[in-house]
């Protein structure tokens, strides 16, 4: 395939990552190194599943850049940027630790918006998809209720399903990009939901409710045979404890449990983290 046409397919495949196609990862030679082990603005597409296409200059780099490449779809959190540096069959990912003839080659991953599957429009739910238009997510919205799911009430959602939520779940295609979020107005729903939702590969799957209310609803679950560590990795009771009370204040718990597992946090307070003040910095203050 020749140079032209290797990138209109690597524009194609972003294109169509971007427009929630399968995500792809693109590796670009930004130094070829010294001596020389790969060619400058070499570029390499990586789909997740699928043939790769083009070259970096051949041999080990590619086998080792393709490898590398394939690490990052299953990373946890996500790493949109990052950039390898190779010395012969050695790679290695912090610059400290390269070599100053190293070539580099920056792995960009290329995929859809993440995803946030609201399912119940009540009060909590709106303020989940309020919270989440603001922090860049693509909404989605279920309820059985039309009251509780239509336009007029979710002008920012992308898509709002109105019927059976065990049905509309179900009927999702389900990534390492979305995240599932259930409150709806009772536990039949949220177990018809969780039902649909759990084991299917989502990056987070939490459910509101008591630890009596939603114990009971993952023990219906386990009894139907589903894996322990499946039901084990939902996330409820959902949310950090910050001692949340309104509806707004369950959607910033929930949103920053999210982005501490999105982000690889602590959930400690910042200040922890400060050093101890002496007393002669105090006397200072």
């Amino acid at each position: 395939m020749g140079e032209s046409n290797v990138r209109a397919r690597i524009f194609e495949a972003i294109e169509s990552a971007l427009a929630w196609g399968d995500p792809v990862v693109v590796a670009t030679v930004t130094h070829p190194g010294d001596p020389p082990l790969a060619e400058p603005g070499a570029k390499l597409l990586v789909p997740r599943d699928g043939e790769v296409a083009g070259d970096l200059g051949g041999g080990a780099l590619d086998a080792r850049v393709v490898e590398a490449a394939r690490e990052v779809f299953e990373a946890f959190p996500r790493v949109s940027v990052q950039t390898l540096y190779f010395s012969g069959d050695a790679a290695v990912a912090r610059p400290h630790m390269a070599g100053e003839g190293d070539a580099r080659v920056m792995l960009q991953l290329f995929e859809a918006p993440a995803r946030l599957v609201v399912v119940g429009g009540g009060h909590v739910g709106l303020a989940l998809a309020s919270v989440g238009e603001l922090l860049g997510y693509a909404i989605t919205v279920i309820d059985d209720r039309e009251p509780f799911a239509n336009r007029e009430r979710f002008p920012m959602a992308e898509e709002v399903l109105c019927g059976d939520v065990g049905e509309a779940v179900a009927g999702l295609a389900l990534g390492a990009g979305d995240y599932v979020v259930l409150v709806s107005r009772g536990h039949k729903q949220d177990e018809d939901a969780l039902r649909r939702a759990v084991g299917r590969g989502a990056a987070y799957v939490g459910m509101i409710g008591s630890r009596r209310r939603t114990a009971t609803v993952l023990q219906h679950l386990l009894s139907e045979g589903f894996a322990v560590e499946d039901l084990d990795a939902v996330a409820t009771p959902i949310g950090l404890d910050i001692g949340a009370e309104t509806p707004e204040e369950i959607a910033v718990a929930v949103f920053a449990e999210i982005t501490m597992l999105r982000r690889g946090g602590t959930g400690r307070r910042m200040r922890e983290q400060r050093a101890a003040l002496s007393g002669e910095s105090r006397r200072m203050l």
